[in-house]
């Protein structure tokens, strides 16, 4: 457990290809859905949050792998300005989540140097081909 907080910390050593995953999404039915396509890829996720605050807490004792950002959270801060901090504070990869591919919202997300940007809904292909690249090099912020 991390510090206080109900969801597991990383394992330390060899992940063999597997990360840990944190889900930072307020829709519980998209969460689930999220967390179990990436534990059947072999991924480990860290927890499922719903609000870009409440991730900030935990990535404060926690170290993720990566985050997995929806950008219409609960909560003041939405999940681009989170991924903002991710990345300058924890230089985390991360790839957003979003129903909402407007030009605004796409250079707003852009600018905080996302691995990826996956419109909604997300299929388990989409998830795959995600960390594909990322093993093979092809996807880095």
């Amino acid at each position: 457990m991390c510090s206080g907080s109900r969801l597991a910390c990383p394992r330390d050593g060899d992940y063999s290809g597997s990360m840990d995953v944190l889900i930072v999404e307020d829709e519980r039915i998209i969460s689930l859905a999220a967390s179990k396509v990436l534990e059947s890829l072999g991924h480990r996720v860290l927890g499922r949050i719903a609000s870009a605050e409440e991730a900030l807490v935990l990535l404060e004792t926690c170290k993720a792998d990566f985050v997995l950002m929806d950008i219409h959270l609960q909560g003041r801060m939405d999940g681009i300005e989170a991924g903002s901090i991710i990345n300058n504070r924890w230089k985390i990869p991360l790839a957003y989540t979003s129903a909402y591919t407007d030009a605004e919202t796409m250079e707003r997300a852009n600018a905080t140097r996302p691995v990826a940007f996956l419109p909604k809904p997300v299929s388990v292909g989409a998830f795959k081909s995600l960390f594909d690249g990322i093993y093979q090099g092809s996807l880095t912020p």
